[in-house]
């Protein structure tokens, strides 16, 4: 998880322009892997000690660094990374850590089948655009197909198997849905960051699917509703 942060988070500073202010780039990928690892930490304070940190050091660093023009931009993105990969995959971490193994497979594998699922219905069945100003080629037919794609993975759970888990089918049902329409919001955010940054892809690192970043971007939305729901109504 670490370093698929890592390797997202840079190609989120490319795909935004800060790469050139290479001291904040640099800052930002440590505080990332920092973001990500605090679930191993059982100290409450350490998240809200690394975003406090985050802030204030970075903007010391800006001060202290000879170029001034365009600082606070960059700055804006540099916590923007920090927030939008290390925070929220943070929480995939501390759903294994926390929750266990299983409630981790169910966050990748409800998302593995709702995206799988609102891409071949939205492909076979797919006629009203769902976002045209974001994404033109998702439809409302392939974002229904995907929630109940989610849904019969999530069901899936509830068997005898080694990944069971203590659901019911109304909850298997409901935190499926949930899975699937947050997934597919992450999805469109990141589409809204490339749509205005001008790009198609975040990467090229993985052939056929593009960057690292194009494939957490509904995960880790995943990630963090499953875990809330798992402190909020399991725990």
């Amino acid at each position: 998880m670490a370093i698929w942060g890592l390797l997202a988070v840079f190609e989120f500073y490319r795909l935004v322009g800060t790469s050139k202010a290479l001291s904040l780039t640099c800052f930002g990928l440590f505080w990332t892997l920092l973001l990500i690892l605090s679930p191993h930490c059982t100290y409450e304070f350490v998240v809200p000690f690394l975003l406090t940190s985050a802030v204030s050091l970075s903007l010391i660093l800006l001060v202290l660094r000879p170029q001034k023009e365009g600082a606070f931009p960059g700055w804006a993105w540099t916590m923007a990374g920090i927030l939008y990969v290390g925070l929220l995959l943070s929480y995939l971490v501390a759903l294994r850590l926390d929750a266990g193994r299983n409630w981790l497979f169910f966050a990748l594998f409800t998302t593995f089948g709702s995206d799988t699922a609102a891409f071949f219905v939205g492909r076979a069945f797919g006629r009203h655009r769902l976002a045209p100003g974001i994404s033109p080629r998702k439809t409302w037919e392939g974002a229904i197909g995907g929630g109940f794609g989610a849904i019969i993975i999530s069901l899936l759970f509830l068997l005898p198997t080694p990944l069971n888990l203590p659901l019911s089918y109304g909850q298997a049902i409901l935190l499926g849905l949930l899975v699937s329409i947050f997934g597919q919001f992450g999805d469109l955010a990141e589409s809204l960051l490339k749509r205005n940054m001008g790009v198609k892809e975040s990467g090229r690192l993985i052939p056929g699917h593009g960057g690292f970043l194009d494939r957490m971007d509904s995960l880790v939305f995943a990630g963090v509703i499953v875990y809330l729901y798992w402190i909020l109504v399991i725990l």
